[in-house]
């Protein structure tokens, strides 16, 4: 019995993939080197050929055209079919369009067309050159899917449509992505090419600047074009365009003019609201979409005082309005995908053109010589008019009239054929003068048409005048500018001034940043300036002065950390309530901000200094806190029913005072606290009695001249020598530092000051006082110190921070310091 050999399941498999991968490749997703054009793409505009659906003729449904394609040519989806048919149609996604398209063809926002049956269609006087002289032989031709017709292996076109418009397409294992051009910068090429065929790509980079993008922009060259037209592959950052516009009321606008390729213009103005609303872009007071049919424009209205430019870089740093397009110049060259550079894409387009050139020559050529050979009869015919007259008539049948004419006058059969057939009014003269003139043209074309087959420089000539014509009929002006220096983002802290500035954060979270200088100093006890319109029940916690560069460590009361550079903290008035700092940071319910600290970089010989309610203290180095997650990371460990109250920086030389709310004060060297890491809850800093807590950790150097200023609830303040706090242990009760009474209250902090500082407080009531350090004279430790800050009814002293005015500090002392009664 036989049997049937078997078949190795590996080998058929590798078999059937590979047919089928090189079916995508060449039938569907990659386009030929030589048009430009996918198979569904050349045969809708074949089908429309065959229409007769030209530029100057009435538009036909796109139903009509779908279903042409579909039904001779393209055996797949009208689905398919017509989303091809309606982006060539498209002006954002078309360079230069190839179907002239009447009815609803979707928009730059997403929206689809309209359903073929509504829409109309024509091809575009450009897609005529594609389809020109096709009747010429001069381009093969192949069977359908049903051997029923023919169809175009590739159009004779004349446009170097690879490049004009670009392609996009993932077939199996590869993909194709190649941006759209300038016709008059790829015609200048070309026109380079026919005269210096062994130029180099970076020649033809002179004339082939980079992408012209349907929608504009800027594209900016450098390393990565250069990468994609002499490899193939390469990538270049796109940026859509926008202008500043001043507004008749005051202040400024950005109106975005252009944007990216291939960019949804909705998508990207809903990313920019949402950035906004995120504060990811700040200073945007209203987003508005004001696109019409005249182009785009979307409008962003800023704040009185923004920073334009930093805001525009925002934009393009956070939204798709800078992008990347990657070049992969990948087409079917000999039924074979090829990775292409800028000069073998123009290479293999002109041995296209001067292939159907040549075919096109050889046949006009084959039909003047049959024309030519014809006049040649009907010349001697005409000359020989009587006794040809003579001849037919002796003829009885028009067999042997042909057979008579052919022996007389040695006539081809065809020669003689066209003599039967003449009719009688070619035997007028002015007849007989157009076939003699005929005649002569014909064999003027003949022997042009010769020298174009039998001398190059001819056939380039031809060549040449042709990409001159194209250019001249249908070049435009380019879209896309170019930027020839290479793209470097625009550095936002090039872009702000180091000015000074206070940073104010309530016990509720609200934040803001305000400039410095709204601040003028006043002599001790005045009444001060309005401050932060806080509510009724909130109250400033942290007040403090920095510049716009530093870095704002924001710790919370559950020992974490998140930071921020001091610029992204929303700016307002002094008077302004500020933003809530959920808007900034993501932090967990009953979370909140107990202390800021700002630095300008994170040495490794530094350290932080971490103090808790409860008295524990800890020292980590700065470097382990140089980079922050967005949602934060642990900076302590805390201990139960503790929080986290202030963080310092330190150096290895320091000596620390802890101050409690109850007056007392401990100082040792920062020596007995060793470094540990991040999450560690540290060591006894101070012990403390009863319901006593810290407030404040004040920082000196190692044998320093400096003097301790204690402020108390009611307003009061003292300034003490550090020499006066004898250097204890770490861990012990400390001593007395303040003095308090029900008419001070209790301490709320202290801090280290000079003569040249100055001291800015904050009140319950909203009222902001600055004075000089230099006007409150030092005194011992335990006394209760002067008034500060003189204050209506029951407000008190919410916050308060020092400045370091130098040789700018007001001079002036009062001659006696009163104490509290």
């Amino acid at each position: 019995m036989e049997t049937t050999p078997g078949v190795d399941i590996e080998k058929e498999l590798r078999k059937a993939y590979l047919e089928y991968s090189l079916s995508v490749i060449i039938g569907r997703a990659i386009p030929d080197v030589r048009d430009g054009l996918k198979p569904v793409h050349r045969r809708i505009m074949f089908a429309q050929h065959e229409l007769g659906n030209g530029y100057n003729r009435t538009p036909k449904k796109s139903a009509r055209v779908v279903g042409d394609v579909i039904g001779k040519y393209h055996p797949h989806g009208d689905t398919a079919v017509y989303d091809a048919l309606v982006r060539m149609a498209q002006e954002f996604s078309m360079r230069d369009m190839l179907i002239d398209g009447q009815g609803n063809f979707g928009s730059i926002d997403g929206d689809s067309a309209a359903a073929m049956r509504y829409t109309e269609v024509r091809m575009s006087r450009l897609a005529g050159e594609f389809l020109e002289d096709i009747d010429k032989e001069t381009v093969a031709f192949r069977p359908n899917y049903d051997n029923t017709l023919e169809e175009p292996s590739v159009l004779p076109t004349k446009v170097p449509n690879l490049l004009l418009n670009g392609t996009s397409g993932i077939a199996v294992g590869m993909a194709t992505n190649i941006p759209p051009h300038n016709l008059g910068e790829l015609c200048d090429a070309l026109l380079h090419m026919v005269e210096e065929p062994e130029c180099t790509v970076h020649d033809l980079m002179d004339f082939v600047k980079g992408p012209d993008f349907p929608t504009g922009g800027f594209v900016f060259s450098g390393k990565g074009l250069e990468d994609a037209y002499t490899t193939g592959r390469g990538s270049v950052k796109v940026r859509g365009k926008l202008e500043i516009e001043q507004r008749k009321k005051g202040g400024e606008s950005i109106v975005i003019r252009e944007i990216p390729y291939a960019l949804n213009k909705s998508s990207l103005v809903e990313k920019i609201a949402f950035l906004v609303n995120e504060r990811k872009i700040d200073g945007v007071t209203d987003l508005r979409d004001e696109s019409d049919r005249r182009g785009i424009r979307i409008v962003l209205d800023l704040k009185r005082g923004s920073i334009p430019d930093i805001v525009i870089n925002s934009l393009y740093k956070y939204t798709p309005l800078e992008t990347s397009f990657a070049y992969n110049m990948i087409a079917v060259v000999g039924n074979r995908p090829q990775l292409l550079n800028l000069k073998s894409a123009l290479f293999h387009f002109m041995e296209h053109r001067r292939e159907v050139v040549i075919r096109r020559t050889r046949y006009d050529l084959k039909k003047s010589e049959a024309r030519a050979h014809i006049l040649e009869g009907l010349r001697i015919a005409l000359d020989n008019i009587d006794e040809v007259v003579a001849l037919i008539r002796a003829s009885k049948t028009p067999p042997e009239a042909k057979e008579r004419l052919m022996t007389r006058f040695s006539f081809s059969d065809v020669q003689a054929q066209a003599i039967l057939d003449m009719r009688l009014q070619r035997l007028t003269n002015l007849e007989h003068e157009k076939i003699l003139e005929e005649y002569a043209e014909l064999l003027k074309k003949i022997e042009f048409f010769k020298s174009i087959l039998e001398n190059e420089d001819v056939l380039r000539n031809e060549i040449r005048k042709e990409i001159q014509e194209l250019k001249d009929t249908f070049a435009t002006p380019r879209r896309t500018t170019i930027e020839m220096d290479a793209l470097t983002g625009i550095d936002i802290e090039d872009l702000i001034p180091d000015d000074d500035v206070v940073i104010t954060l309530s016990r509720r979270g609200y934040i803001k940043r305000t400039s410095l200088d709204v601040y003028q100093q006043q002599r001790r006890g005045g009444k001060g300036i309005a401050g932060l319109q806080t509510g009724e029940d909130d109250v400033i916690q942290d007040f403090l002065t920095t510049s716009n560069h530093q870095y704002l460590l924001l710790f919370t009361n559950r020992g974490r950390m998140h930071q921020l550079k001091a610029h992204q903290i929303p700016e307002g008035s002094r008077t302004a309530k500020g933003a809530h700092i959920a808007n900034l940071l993501p932090l967990e319910k009953d979370e909140f901000v107990a202390t800021v600290l700002t630095v300008r970089e994170f040495a490794e010989d530094k350290y932080f200094l971490f103090v808790t309610k409860k008295g524990m203290v800890k020292r980590s180095s700065a470097s382990l806190y140089a980079r922050s997650r967005k949602s934060g990371l642990i900076a302590v460990g805390l201990r139960e029913e503790d929080e986290l109250i202030t963080v310092r920086e330190i150096s290895d030389d320091a000596h620390i005072v802890l101050t409690t709310a109850d007056g007392l004060a401990i100082r040792f060297p920062l020596k007995d606290v060793r470094p540990m890491g991040r999450g560690t809850s540290g060591v006894k800093g101070i012990a403390l009695r009863g319901n006593d807590n810290v407030v404040a950790c004040v920082v000196v150097a190692e044998g320093a001249d400096a003097s301790i200023m204690s402020i108390s609830h009611k307003g009061y303040g003292k300034r003490t020598k550090i020499e006066l706090y004898r250097l204890q242990s770490r861990g012990g009760k400390g001593v007395i530092n303040f003095k308090t009474t029900p008419k001070t209250g209790q301490v709320i902090g202290a801090l280290e000051v000079s003569d040249s500082d100055a001291l800015i407080l904050l009140t319950s009531d909203n009222k902001i006082i600055r004075i000089s350090v230099g006007e409150v004279n030092e005194i011992g430790r335990a006394t209760q110190g002067v008034r500060l800050v003189s204050m209506d009814g029951n407000a008190f002293v919410a916050a308060f921070d020092r400045i370091d005015e130098g040789a700018n500090a007001e001079e002036g002392k009062i001659e006696e310091d009163t104490p509290a009664e």
